[in-house]
Parts: structure tokens; sequence; C-alpha cells
């Protein structure tokens, strides 16, 4: 691949930690050399390369990293949502409808859909993905869903792929803890060859904190990273739970004891928060201020989902952090970005992956920028909800462009 400059940048959110509080440049220009950041600075600085592109006086970020998605899906539960809103509560069992669209879906037909799915993300500025598992909840079931993701992991589509089989006792189960031992067993066995990750949905109707251990400690000693769905509908035990086994991150975390925000602070756990899930189900938005003023590491992330979250957009969870969770535009754009990173282990400084980091412009990060159409970052929440992704580039490529749509 040959090197790109991309000149004429208004503002470059960098989000390097190196640079400490200087990440924000103004007319600035990045290198990118293939698939890696090569160089970043003033635009007067700026080393010659083989192509160019100018943005126009527009602002420049690292592209955004959704840390946690269901993808894996067919089906629709519009209805669902339709009663929510008219007052039903949520409930986790509607899963199960999801489960049996999946289940009667060909392999072409779900590969399909993914692959429509993250072009989406694409066209709003997302360079990253993580998925899950999870709607297939056999053992055929989740290693086809895995080995689907695994082969878009491998052309490049996916980033990451995480085996949720843990996501909720399936009816035809005998009970829940006979399911588990089919999870740690048989299942955690064939899925194993396609994923990097596991996850457990640790909450009231789905499975007890010692389930959920017992789930988690089998992954790990398969050589799985851990993640959780925890804290979403109560004070599960899900975030003590990831805190003590040392998971990469705690996702959803609305209903958070002081000793909850205190475990997150002192540890390397991230709190992904999931703003447009909370809007979806009419939850309590989760704590993401409280989280911050007490250290812990937060991240921002879609949830995009048939049920509880049909959407991809970062940019609207942005807006809704900024908003209504009352972060700064820094602190949000950070979560967005460099703190999904850090849920995924591709951070700049974790070193953890030997995949190129994400969630910064920075030399020798991955080549993922998403320019906005807008002069300065704040455009994102002072006008939510606008089509504000002008181009997106991810490994070095140009994959959404609003002039040639």
């Amino acid at each position: 691949m040959s090197s790109l400059l991309v000149t004429g940048i208004s503002e470059l959110w960098t989000v390097d930690p190196s640079r400490g509080p200087d990440g924000i440049l103004t007319d600035a220009a990045v290198v990118l050399d293939g698939e890696q950041v090569a160089w970043v600075g003033a635009r007067a600085d700026a080393p010659d390369a083989d192509d160019r592109l100018d943005v126009g006086g527009r602002a420049v970020l690292p592209g955004w990293v959704d840390s946690h998605t269901h993808l894996v899906f067919a089906g629709d539960r519009s209805s669902e949502f339709d009663a929510r809103m008219a007052g039903r509560p949520y409930a986790a069992g509607g899963i199960g409808v999801t489960v049996e669209a999946t289940r009667a879906t060909s392999e072409c037909t779900l590969t399909r859909l993914v692959v429509e799915r993250v072009r989406e993300a694409e066209a709003g500025g997302t360079t990253t993905l993580e998925t899950k598992t999870g709607y297939g909840l056999d053992v055929d079931g989740e290693v086809a869903a895995a080995r689907l993701a695994a082969g878009l992991v491998e052309t490049g589509v996916l980033d990451t792929v995480t085996f949720l089989g843990a996501h909720l006792v399936p009816a035809e189960a005998s009970s829940a803890d006979d399911y588990v031992d089919l999870v740690c067993g048989p299942m955690l066995e064939a899925v194993r060859p396609y994923v990097q990750w596991a996850d457990v949905f640790c909450e009231s109707g789905a499975f007890t904190v010692e389930q959920s251990r017992r789930v988690l400690q089998a992954c790990a000693a398969a050589g799985l990273g851990l993640r959780v769905h925890g804290n979403q509908l109560g004070e599960s035990g899900g975030v003590a739970l990831a805190v003590e086994l040392g998971a990469a991150s705690v996702d959803h975390c609305n209903h958070l004891s002081d000793n909850d925000v205190d475990a997150l602070a002192s540890s390397d756990t991230v709190a992904t928060l999931l703003p447009a899930c909370d809007l979806s189900t009419r939850a309590p938005l989760a704590p993401a201020r409280r989280l911050v003023d007490a250290g812990a590491t937060i991240a921002l992330a879609s949830n995009c989902n048939p049920g509880t979250s049909f959407t991809s957009s970062m940019a609207f969870c942005v807006a809704t952090a900024v908003l209504q969770q009352r972060l700064s535009l820094d602190e949000a754009i950070t979560a967005g970005t460099l703190g999904g990173a850090k849920a995924l282990r591709r951070d700049v400084e974790s070193g953890e992956s030997a995949a190129l980091p994400v969630g910064s412009i920075a030399v020798g990060a991955r080549a993922d920028l998403h320019v906005l159409d807008a002069p300065a970052a704040i455009h994102l929440a002072y006008r939510p909800g606008m089509p504000l992704s002008w181009a997106t580039i991810r490994r070095g490529r140009l994959v959404h462009h609003k002039e040639k749509h």
C-alpha cells in the first residue's frame, strides 16, 4: 500500500496519552503508511507522501472503537420495543426470540447481514468492532456464529470475537446448572478455535454470580480473555466478579454501589457504558460522571443488538454522554476511542495484543481516522443526530466518503 498525507485538518484529536494535554492539534496533518500511522504534526512540517487527501478544514478523530456489539443475529424485535415504550419493563427473556430467528437463518444470509451492519458502522466513523456469539445457545449454533465472525476477522471486516454462550438459559435446557455444564464443557471446546474472549450475562433472569464465575473460570483456563455483562438491571454482583477475576471490562454498569465504583477505580477493569441501550430500555443512565471522578477507566460502546439497542451510532452514544451523562467532550471522545481500545486491550500502552494498537492517532498505531463534516469536534454534541461523518479511513483505506455516496 502507498503512503497518504491527510492535510487541511482544522482540529486533530490524537487521543495519544504520550502527548498529555497537547493531544489536540490545530492546522495539522497526518501521514499514513499502509495500515499504520507514520507521522503526526503541524501541516507546515508534513513530509511528502505518495498520495494526498485534503479534508478542507474539517476536524479529524481516531476511528471509534466499538467494544461491545451483538451483530450475528437475524429477526426483528420492534414489537417488543414498541411494547416497552408503552410501559412494559425490559426482561432478558426477549433474547429467546432472536435465538429462534437466528437458528433458522442460513450462514450465507447471516454473513450478509453482519457485513451490512459493519458497513453502517463504518459510515458513522467506527473502525474497530468487537462482536459476540450468544444467539445460538446450543453447540451447533454457537459454533456457527463463532466461525462466521472469525471468518470476518480473517478478512478484516471485524476485529475480535467474544464467546457469549452464557447469554441466557435456552428454553430447551433442563436447568440453568445443566446448561452451564454445557457452556463450560462441549460448547467451550467447540468454539475455542474461533474466539478470543468470553462473556457472561451476570444478571437476574440470566446467570447468578456463582454460575457466572464457573463460566469465566473455565474460559480463562482455556486461554480466553474475560468480559462481563454486569449490573444492568440491579446490583447483580457482576462488577465485583469482573474485578475479582481481572476481566478486561464489565459492561452496562447502570446500578453501582460505592464499593463497585471503588473496585473499578482501583482496578484495570474498564467500565463500558452503553447509553443507547439505557435509553432504549428506559433504564437509569450509567453514572459516567461518578465513575470518572472516582478515577475509573470508562468506555462507550453501541451494544448494537436487535432487542435493546438497534444502532451502531457511536456518535449518538458520545452525544448522549455529553448531553445527559455530564461528560466533557474530551472525556466522551476518549471513552469512545481509547477507552474502547483499553477494553479490548488494544490501546497504545497495553502491549497485550500482537495486532496494531487502535483508539489513538499515534505513530505506530493502526491507520484509522474519522473525518467530521464540521470544523470542530464539539459539533458531535452541538448538532446531535446530524450526519457528521465526512470520511472514514480504516486500516489505511477510505471505506466511507460522504461526497461519494
